[in-house]
């Protein structure tokens, strides 16, 4: 008897810990969605020149994975160039990179901005907007629903 209670003491940390991690990715989704959403209502649109591609590692390890041991693939970020809507002329790199790349140089993309900091740009794409809060959002819903999950067994258990 005593067994079984530990175990469920065990599992219900378990399931704390999971259900309060997966919340913690989903906050963090919602947040990165809600501000892809105030982006797309507020921004000022323009046109832009992705003019080259920036190659550049992503982790600290100078380009080598840990585990393989074998060189990583950079990834390229687009810099585009635009004209906001006071005239200026203005060049930004894009947050999001990728191995192949989404963009060639020469591409012409809609840049999403803000009027009172058109240096914050962004590429109206697909992988710019909502690749970040589907990761985040999705991978807390799982995690969340696995410790919901463990939860629910143990209860039953009992």
């Amino acid at each position: 008897m005593q067994v079984q209670v530990r175990e469920w003491g065990v599992r219900r940390w378990v399931a704390f810990g999971l259900i309060a991690f997966g919340s913690v990715f989903l906050i963090i989704g919602l947040i990165l969605t809600g501000k892809s959403i105030s982006l797309l209502a507020d921004a000022q649109r323009a046109k832009g020149t992705v003019v080259a591609l920036e190659w550049r590692d992503d982790d600290s390890n100078g380009g080598v994975s840990r585990r393989t041991r074998v060189p990583d693939k950079p990834s390229a970020y687009p810099v585009v160039e635009f004209t906001s809507a006071d005239g200026a002329h203005r060049t930004f790199r894009s947050t999001t990179g990728s191995n192949p790349p989404s963009y060639e140089k020469g591409d012409q993309v809609e840049v999403l901005y803000r009027a009172d900091s058109p240096e914050d740009a962004e590429i109206n794409g697909f992988a710019s907007l909502w690749l970040l809060p589907l990761i985040f959002g999705g991978l807390g819903l799982v995690i969340a629903g696995i410790g919901t999950a463990v939860a629910m067994v143990g209860r039953r258990r009992s």
